[in-house]
Formats: C-alpha cells, structure tokens, sequence
C-alpha cells in the first residue's frame, strides 16, 4: 500500500525518512528511562534489524490508516463494562460463562487504556526500560481476589469462534505475546493477577438479510493461559542489541527487510 504524507488540512506534505523526535530514540549514553511500547516490544521479537533500524537510526515506518470500526466497537465496549464497573455489578458475558468476575474499578482505569496518554506500565531497573501498554479493560476475580487481563478483539467471520481455533491461528499469536506482555506488567505494578486471561472476540455477521444501518455481533470469550517466563530474558536481549554498534542481521522472513533490501538495487 502507497501511503502519501499529508498535514492536518489534508495537504500533501514532505515525507520524511527519520523521525526528528530525539526521545523516542534510543542513545546508550543516556541516563534517562528509555520507553518500550508493547507494539515496538513485538517488533522486536519479530525482526530486531526493524526494530533496531527503528529505535536506534530513526528510521519511520509507513503510517498505516487506523481500524475505524475496530475502535469504535473498543469504545462501545468500554462504556458498556463501565456501566457495570460503577455497579460493581458482573456484566452479562460473566454470568453466562460462570465467572466470578467484575470489572475492576479504579481510579487509573482510563489512564490505564489509553497506551498514548498513559497505559499500565513498570520501570525495569536492569535496563532502565520503561515498558508500557494500553490493555483494553481488566476484570476482578471476586473468589480469588486476582486482576483478570481482558483485549477486546473484532472480526467478521462465517465460523464460529472456538478457543482451539482461535488461539491456533496463524494471525493470532502476535495476541498471545500482547496478552503476556499485559500480565507481566501488571505483576510488576506489584497486583496480584491471573495467569488465565480473556479474549473478548466480537463476531460481526454476515448472515442478516439485510444490512438497516447496523451490524450483529456474536460475542465469544477466549481463555489464554498467559506465560510470562520469556518476558525478562527477551527484555535483556533487546538491551544488548539497542547497546550494540552493529545493525541486526537481516531476518529473511521479514517483509520490511526484502523491501529495503530490493530497493538498494535501483
């Protein structure tokens, strides 16, 4: 996808290859907390040359367009959990899948949603990372007194979504990093929190005869038993690659990589 560079009265402006913002990029000299997204943490894991290119050169990544309706659905279901979350009341979801769960009320809890603003995070005093994130809402277990993490998730699919199938899925286990990522950060926030976590999947239809300015949704909860042991081992990895004078090899898997790499040869 081309995508053009425009301003905020939707004029065509320069594109510029490196970001000018100097605190979003890493200088091993520096004293100060440097911080890791839990998106730029994935990029990592997924091709450290990006990744470093990224944090360490400067060099932007394409913008992409936002998920419009995926967001609103977002918004919709946070004002939905916060209607029950001031009752102190389970929402329906909880009750028809036997959960001892409430939305957990407090005081951050938008902050804590909102990764640009805010988002749950934690300083890791071996690297000097402050690694954050946006978590989407998170639930109170009232039986074990343990914070539940909670993404919300839209689609639109003819299946039915069945946990096994959902997890399995090959577009899914970026998921799965971004859930054990949340878990860990909550425990290092020093909460008490369940290794078992939940995918709220809405389901947009595709059956209805007719379209009446609206979609139908089914709403399926996935279960993720989180795992968070990789986490701190990773974190030491991506230091030393940010600390190194040398640019990662090149990941032969990685789209961006065959990208840069073809267009050297013209």
């Amino acid at each position: 996808m081309v995508s053009l560079k425009k301003n905020l009265k939707g004029e065509l402006v320069d594109a510029k290859s490196f970001r000018t913002i100097d605190d979003s990029m890493y200088v091993k000299e520096k004293n100060e907390p440097f911080k890791i997204s839990r998106s730029k943490f994935t990029n990592f894991i997924k091709c450290p040359r990006c990744f470093y290119l990224d944090r360490v050169k400067g060099l932007k990544e394409p913008s992409m367009p936002g998920w419009a309706l995926n967001s609103a659905v977002d918004e919709l279901l946070k004002k939905e959990f916060d209607f029950y979350r001031k009752k102190k009341e389970p929402h329906p979801i909880m009750i028809e899948n036997k959960l001892d769960c409430i939305p957990f009320l407090h005081k951050d809890i938008n902050m804590w949603r909102e990764p640009l603003s805010g988002g749950i995070s934690y300083l890791d005093d071996n690297t000097n990372f402050i690694i954050y994130g946006g978590v989407d809402d998170i639930w109170f277990n009232t039986k074990t007194e343990e914070l539940v993490a909670v993404d919300y998730k839209s689609q639109s699919q003819n299946k039915k979504v069945e946990t096994k199938a959902y997890l399995n899925n090959m577009y899914h286990q970026d998921y799965k990093i971004q859930m054990d990522i949340y878990v860990h950060i909550l425990r290092k926030m020093k909460f008490n929190v369940c290794d078992t976590s939940y995918f709220l999947v809405c389901n947009g239809l595709k059956s209805p005869d007719r379209f009446d300015k609206q979609i139908q949704f089914e709403n399926s909860l996935v279960p993720y038993t989180t795992n968070t042991d990789w986490i701190d081992p990773k974190i030491q990895e991506m230091k030393k690659v940010l600390d190194s004078d040398e640019i990662p090899d090149k990941n032969s898997s990685c789209e961006n990589c065959a990208y840069l790499t073809g267009g050297s040869k013209f």
